[in-house]
This record gives C-alpha cells, sequence and structure tokens, in this order.
C-alpha cells in the first residue's frame, strides 16, 4: 500500500503540480497509463486478464520496468483502489461543502459514493477486487480520509443528540458495507431493481431514496 500512499490535499492546491520536475511528470503520466491499461483490459476480460505482461505491451513498456512503478499486482489493486477513492472524496467534500443540516449531508454522501460507482463501475469493481483480510485503508490514503470523513459525520450526529450513542468504529463500517452492497447489485445488475417482486413499481431512484433513510433512521435518536 506505501507505493499509493497519496496527498489528500493535492486538489487544494493545485500550483504543486507545477513544482514537478520533469522526471517526476513523466513517471506521474506512466503510472497513470499502466492503471488506465489495467482498468482496460479488467473491463473488458475480467480480474484473471491483469498481468504486469499484458499491461506492458497495452501501453509499450517493457514488463520489467512496470515493477519500477508497482511491485505487484496487488499493489497495482490498490492504486485503483485509491482512484476511486480520491474521486468519491471529491464528490463527498462537495456534498459537505453544498450546505444544509447533518442529514442532507448524510444524504448527500451516500448519493456520493453510489454515483461515483455508477459513474465508472469498472473502476469500482476492479478496486474492491482481491481484497484479503489484511487490507485496510492506511493513514495517509484517500480510502483512509474518506473512511474518517464518514465516521465524523456519525460522531458529529451523536455529539448534537441526532443519533443514539454507537461504537463508531462499528457504525461506519455497517453504513459503508450497506451503501456498497447496494451500489455492486445496483453495478452487476442493471435492470436493478427489475427482476425483483413488484419491480414495475420502483425506480432506481426511489430505491437509493429509500435505501439512504433506512440508514438514517437505524442510527437515529428516539423521536428523530
Amino acid at each position: 500500500m506505501n507505493a499509493v500512499k497519496s496527498h489528500i490535499d493535492k486538489d487544494a492546491d493545485a500550483s504543486c503540480v507545477c513544482t514537478l520536475s520533469p522526471a517526476e511528470r513523466r513517471r506521474e503520466k506512466i503510472r497513470d497509463s499502466i492503471i488506465a491499461a489495467a482498468q482496460g483490459i479488467f473491463a473488458k476480460e475480467g480480474e484473471s486478464a491483469v498481468s504486469m505482461r499484458r499491461l506492458a505491451e497495452a501501453i509499450d513498456y517493457s514488463p520489467a520496468a512496470l515493477y519500477k512503478y508497482f511491485a505487484s499486482k496487488e499493489d497495482l489493486f490498490d492504486a485503483v483502489r485509491e482512484v476511486f477513492f480520491e474521486r468519491l472524496l471529491k464528490h463527498m467534500n462537495q456534498a459537505r461543502c453544498s450546505g444544509g443540516d447533518l442529514r442532507t449531508m448524510f444524504e448527500a454522501c451516500g448519493r456520493a459514493y453510489i454515483e461515483t460507482a455508477l459513474d465508472q463501475p469498472s473502476t469500482f469493481i476492479m478496486a474492491f477486487s482481491g481484497l484479503s483480510d489484511e487490507t485496510k485503508p492506511e493513514e495517509g490514503t484517500f480510502g483512509y480520509a474518506a473512511a474518517a470523513q464518514l465516521e465524523a459525520m456519525i460522531s458529529q450526529g451523536m455529539a448534537q443528540g441526532i443519533f443514539r450513542k454507537v461504537n463508531l468504529t462499528l457504525a461506519g463500517k455497517s453504513v459503508w458495507a450497506s451503501v456498497h452492497g447496494l451500489t455492486t447489485l445496483l453495478i452487476q445488475l442493471p435492470q436493478m431493481p427489475a427482476g425483483l417482486t413488484h419491480e414495475n413499481d420502483v425506480s432506481r431512484a426511489e430505491m437509493i431514496t429509500f435505501h439512504i433513510d433506512c440508514l438514517w433512521r437505524s442510527l437515529a435518536s428516539e423521536g428523530d
């Protein structure tokens, strides 16, 4: 994971791009090309087709040279995961800064996760392929920052008496798992909720709204 550690504030300070040396810019360009090639192969042929040799062929580079950028296939998938969380964090920040009360922010962030994934489903699916029990976001990564923002939102709700007192870590993981599960179904079943009982009465938008509302109610204090 160390190879994919990201500077969380790089979007906030666009001028930092100008400080990169020509060699650093070239390295970033090649690294991005590798990630893009991996996403393309994954989208068309699946995880098993992604190999360093295939990637080298795709970008006209030597297989050995790719290891200067990624130590392993797992390292590459970690980088793709960071691409997803970088986009997600950007959308979450936009939702958080758009104003409104805690519930508005909560709903907006839930939609941000779903919409970020649906916008580039192959990136989302690839990002969560090959995970192991040891996989977890490290401090300094976009994945870590996104998880921290979710927990901060829940903590704020508890402090204001809007949410009942719960285990913060457990609540954060539970909310994430629920939204992630719905997102995965929406991607893997393109006609979702078609195919379910009484599907003609339910739209995707209604299902997403209802799902996020259920999550809010699961945390809410009595009377909220």
